[in-house]
């Protein structure tokens, strides 16, 4: 698997001249016998709040694997802007089973279509993990390179209408991002520190949209056993450290939904659902 840290040079510090206004082209890579390590499983699992049996894998943390191919994507040549200026939109993972730390993989990853909007080009990444021939786990995300030109201008995202019962309030330290870097090899230099999040017009360092999915994600495998779901979200606002979070979830018939808000219970930050798939 390639290095997120020598893709990360290459993101940050190359110069890309911006979108040339064409469609993107279908780009496929994939990565063959992979195998995880069971101790950067464990640090994963502290730093997003897995409860980790040793055996089963955390369903985000495949993410964390697919995400080195996704970077691969983004230094190619006929991708012609830079990763600053694109936002995650959302992101969907589908688990067809649970996967054990042991099995060995083949990860795969394309870039399937990319559309003009009012606020810029928003695209797709699949991808798709197989152990042998099975399928075993999917995910989806939406990119946004936003346009400067862009007519549109975004009207601050609003909470749901979900009943905010049973809230969890989690605190964020600064350090976060540095423990999720460490996790999961992803040294996204706006979540690292202050000081190099500044250099690329943040005022504060932000927490990671993968890690914000993750820790609901811990908090929701209480419901989900060995069934097999899929959880999509939607990034709304992002979030800032150190601060302190809120986080709800209600029960619908086939699954739950869920919210992370500020600690005011005001802004949104991320919503979610979670579906069985059975």
């Amino acid at each position: 698997m390639p290095s997120l840290f020598t893709l990360y040079r290459k993101i940050f510090f190359s110069r890309k001249p911006g979108w040339d206004q064409k469609p993107l082209p279908s780009i496929a890579i994939q990565a063959d016998n992979v195998m995880l390590s069971d101790d950067k499983i464990r640090q994963y699992a502290n730093v997003c709040g897995f409860d980790f049996n040793g055996k089963v894998v955390p369903p985000t943390y495949l993410y964390v694997q697919a995400f080195r191919l996704h970077a691969v994507i983004f230094t190619h040549k006929a991708i012609t802007f830079p990763l600053l200026g694109m936002i995650h939109l959302k992101n969907s993972i589908s688990v067809f089973r649970p996967v054990n730390c042991n099995e060995v993989f083949s990860v795969q990853c394309q870039l399937l279509n990319s559309t003009e909007t009012d606020a810029g080009l928003e695209f797709v990444l699949e991808s798709n993990i197989y152990v042998g021939d099975e399928l075993v786990w999917q995910a989806h995300s939406t990119y946004l390179y936003r346009i400067e030109s862009a007519k549109r201008r975004p009207r601050p995202p609003r909470a749901s209408d979900m009943v905010w019962n049973d809230v969890q309030q989690w605190r964020l330290t600064e350090d976060l991002g540095r423990n999720y870097a460490k996790a999961s090899g992803d040294y996204n230099l706006i979540h690292l520190h202050p000081l190099l999040s500044k250099r690329f017009g943040f005022e504060r360092v932000l927490a990671h949209g993968m890690w914000s999915k993750a820790r609901c994600m811990a908090h929701l495998m209480q419901f989900v056993g060995e069934r097999p779901f899929k959880v999509e979200v939607e990034f709304k606002l992002p979030v800032f450290m150190p601060s302190e979070v809120t986080f709800a979830y209600e029960s619908l018939e086939n699954g739950k939904r869920f919210e992370m808000r500020d600690v005011k219970a005001k802004r949104p930050h991320l919503y979610g659902q979670m579906t069985y798939l059975d």
